[in-house]
């Protein structure tokens, strides 16, 4: 994984934004006064409140990728083909990992059903406040065609988010066999690439 679960114990036990991650925590384990190591072992034998804990992220654009770049300065010229594939993974990751939350949870969704309820709330307006009933079926025509253009649109965003979570699962698994390669051979130790926690540099 390229998730630091030391963090993500301290994160979930500590800050707000994830107190129903912590909820979920208790209630796995039985018990209200949780020490971090708890919620460690408590991750690893449930990876359902890890993801919870991730989609959480995502939903707040804050980053589940906690390895930062490789200084390519720091190994040998016949790894460095290898570092700079890792580096590019990374950026590409973070990059597109906004589209592996569920569609059915993303902003763009929220937006598309918000400019929907106001053209329907538009079309209220016109034929009955502004008195426009002999506009009527011309006006519930626009209704009509702004519901198809919100269909297709959600269509193609979803499309875009499937696309998107497949290229981001091969490439996760790419860059940790990377990164595992590189520390087989000494060139690299994973534990000194965890961002331990967050930062302007890591969202």
């Amino acid at each position: 994984m390229m998730i630091h679960l030391e963090r993500v114990a301290r994160e979930i036990k500590t800050i707000g934004l994830y107190d129903l991650v912590y909820q979920d925590v208790e209630k796995a384990l039985g018990k209200k006064h949780i020490e971090l190591i708890d919620i460690e072992h408590c991750l690893q034998i449930h990876p359902e409140i890890l993801e919870a804990y991730k989609q959480t992220n995502l939903e707040y654009n804050i980053s589940n990728i906690h390895i930062k770049t490789i200084d390519e300065a720091s190994v040998d010229t016949e790894y460095k083909e290898d570092v700079r594939r890792v580096n590019a993974n990374l950026a590409t990751l973070q990059e597109i990992e906004k589209y592996t939350i569920d569609f059915e949870q993303s902003s763009i969704l929220v937006i598309i059903m918000s400019i929907e309820f106001f053209v329907l709330f538009s079309v209220q307006y016109f034929i009955v406040l502004l008195n426009l009933k002999d506009w009527q079926w011309e006006i519930y025509g626009v209704f009509g065609l702004s519901v198809l253009w919100a269909w297709l649109y959600a269509k193609k965003e979803r499309k875009k988010f499937e696309h998107h979570a497949r290229m981001y699962a091969k490439l996760y698994e790419e860059t940790l066999q990377l990164l595992d390669a590189l520390e087989s051979k000494g060139c690299i130790e994973r534990k000194n690439l965890m961002i331990q926690e967050n930062s302007e540099d890591h969202i």
